[in-house]
């Protein structure tokens, strides 16, 4: 028994014996592209993203976004200004303890504190800070910035790590965002 014939009007060749719909190769080919034209590919961007680093990307007809950032690659980042501020309350485990503290350079504040575990970013400032720290107040040491893990704590936490595999891609997104803001 032969394959069936291609469904393509006119087409003669033999349709792929375990594809979803009686198309040739050739046909199967060019409804992938069509499809993908509406709804994108993900793929390895040619280079890193230049934002964030990312590898992966979404391939456009238009051309290639950042699947981390969306930043749109081979857009340069406009060098005479100054890099976008992205405050961020963030949350660190050393031990049985927890840290709330905030800053616009975490990268360089999280290197200088000793912590075990990055468990998430919160968008905020001073001010989202202050709040945390009133909102937990019956578990902070004293007049520091570390807290016991209580349930309420914890289920904070949980809730704003919650989907999210990596803090840094979040905070990634946030800066590419106040990027694309600028303009």
């Amino acid at each position: 028994m032969s394959a069936p014939d291609c469904l393509a009007d006119r087409c003669l060749a033999p349709a792929v014996a375990d594809a979803p719909v009686s198309l040739c190769a050739w046909h199967l080919a060019v409804s992938t592209e069509w499809a993908a034209s509406a709804d994108g590919v993900t793929d390895l961007l040619p280079t890193p993203c230049i934002l964030c680093g990312s590898r992966l990307g979404v391939r456009w007809p238009s051309g290639w976004l950042c699947a981390v950032c969306e930043w749109r690659h081979g857009d340069p980042i406009d060098g005479e200004l100054p890099p976008p501020r992205v405050d961020v309350v963030y949350y660190l485990r050393f031990g049985d303890r927890i840290k709330i503290g905030t800053s616009a350079r975490p990268r360089r504040r999280l290197a200088a504190i000793w912590h075990d575990e990055l468990l998430a970013f919160e968008l905020g400032d001073r001010l989202v800070e202050r709040r945390r720290h009133a909102q937990f107040a019956d578990d902070r040491f004293d007049r520091t910035e570390w807290f016991r893990r209580s349930p309420a704590l914890s289920a904070h936490v949980a809730a704003l790590a919650e989907g999210v595999d990596d803090p840094w891609a979040r905070y990634a997104r946030w800066r590419s965002e106040a990027l694309a803001r600028r303009g």
